[in-house]
């Protein structure tokens, strides 16, 4: 094979397509969202703020399930120091014609109820089956 078959077999192979999901698979959307707990000096957002943030805006939106992990996150904060806290990674995977508004309300109501300036969002398409 030519270097640039090569190249075009990696990138074919490398780009799913949602029409190339095995047999017994469906379509769907992988949402991870990372929520840092650090809110201002030597506070954080305790356990139990954070289980009744997960039933209020998470568990409502998407009661057939989700995934919580306990993180280390660090980020750059505007003033150029680096700031290391604990954070919540959050995985959800909903179906490829999902509620993307409903994602939105999750990031919207942590930063507006935790006084943050983000929530990190990543999204992937994916195949799923349950």
């Amino acid at each position: 094979m030519n270097r640039n078959a090569a190249a075009i077999a990696v990138v074919l192979l490398g780009a799913r397509s949602f029409a190339a999901c095995p047999e017994g698979m469906k379509p769907a959307i992988e949402a991870e969202l990372f929520f840092g707990r650090d809110i201002g000096e030597n506070f954080a957002v305790s356990d139990r703020d954070w289980r009744r943030f997960v039933a209020d805006e998470i568990s409502s939106r998407f009661p057939n399930g989700f995934t919580i992990e306990d993180a280390r996150g660090q980020w750059s904060a505007p003033d150029g120091h680096i700031v290391r806290e604990s954070s919540k990674h959050v995985t959800i995977v909903i179906e490829a014609s999902g509620d993307a508004a409903s994602i939105a309300k999750i990031r919207d109501g942590y930063k507006r109820r935790f006084h943050q300036d983000s929530v990190l969002l990543v999204e992937r398409e994916v195949c799923s089956s349950f």
